[in-house]
Formats: C-alpha cells, sequence, structure tokens
C-alpha cells in the first residue's frame, strides 16, 4: 500500500522526501520493491529443501518424522534446522509420523459418560473428616 503511494508519486516528490514524511526508511521502500520481482533468500532455500526433504522422506518409506528426517538430512550433508524441517513438511502438507513419547500413550480403556463415579469413592472421600483436621 505504501509502496503504490510512493511509486504513485516519486516523480513529483522523490522516494526520500516521501519517505521521511511517512516517517519509513527509504531502504523500507527499496526492500518491499525487491520482494515484489525476486522472491526472497528464504523462499528460494525453501523451495530447494523441500525437494531435498521429499527425496529423503520418500526414500525411508514415509515414516520418517521430523526429527529422524532431520538426522537424515545431516548425514546427507546438509545444513538445515529441526524445527525449519518440520516446518516445511508442514507448508507441503505431509503428514509426519508422531514423536516417539506420543505414540507410547495408549488408552487402554473409555469411561462411559452415563456411569457415574462410584459409591465407594465417593464415601472415602467424605469418611473420617477429623482425621485431616489433626
Amino acid at each position: 500500500m505504501i509502496v503504490a503511494f510512493v511509486d504513485e508519486h516519486r516523480d513529483e516528490f522523490g522516494v526520500e522526501p516521501i519517505c521521511r514524511v511517512l516517517q519509513i526508511a527509504p531502504s523500507t521502500y527499496y526492500a518491499a520493491k525487491k520482494r515484489q520481482f525476486a522472491p526472497s533468500a528464504r523462499a528460494v532455500r525453501d523451495a530447494v529443501l523441500i525437494q531435498v526433504l521429499m527425496v529423503l522422506w520418500v526414500a525411508n518409506r514415509k515414516v520418517y518424522g521430523a526429527h529422524k528426517l532431520w538426522k537424515a538430512a545431516r548425514r546427507a550433508g546438509h545444513d538445515v534446522g529441526r524445527d525449519q524441517v518440520a516446518r516445511l513438511m508442514n507448508v507441503i502438507g505431509q503428514p509426519l509420523a508422531p514423536h516417539s513419547s506420543s505414540a507410547l500413550v495408549r488408552t487402554t480403556s473409555i469411561a462411559s459418560p452415563t456411569v457415574g463415579s462410584s459409591p465407594q469413592t465417593s464415601s472415602r472421600r467424605s469418611a473420617n473428616p477429623s482425621s485431616s483436621a489433626s
């Protein structure tokens, strides 16, 4: 929005005076102009890393989570962060295998919502109130 305004009036006033009145640095304007025509360095790196991660993920039978995929990328010689691997896999919509600690948590029984608590447990809560007071 500001870039369009500056572009509209730059021939009449110049970029620096307009930026001074708008209280923005001229470098902000030039950086925004540059982003309109060329992708950022991060976007370029992400495009390359997405291809690398997909190859590694498929080569490992699509079962690796972010942590193992990160380790595989590091072994393959790619300098990439673990959180960056997770972010890129989310960007392309690939489901990652759950972390091993979450796989260990299993539900063994499901409580019925119609059944209340046992009368024995409710009587235990109110039994012998004098022992807690001493």
